[in-house]
């Protein structure tokens, strides 16, 4: 198995709009095409079953 020691990143269409998904040894990053900020889930949230707690934190804090 390759170990995942530097970021890797792909696009994606979900819809009618195109993303970008970073996969790095912290976590996942998904982010609007042409946009700096998006959802951040860490492994260990994945992991501990933390994740929807923590995408749902982040919702509410960009809404604001």
């Amino acid at each position: 198995m390759t170990p995942l020691d530097k970021p890797l990143r792909r696009e994606l269409q979900v819809g009618a709009d195109a993303f970008t998904l970073t996969i790095d040894p912290d976590g996942l990053k998904l982010v609007r095409k042409g946009k700096r900020n998006g959802i951040v889930l860490r492994w260990e949230e994945l992991v501990s079953g933390d994740a929807a707690l923590a995408k749902a934190l982040q919702a509410s804090l960009q809404a604001q």
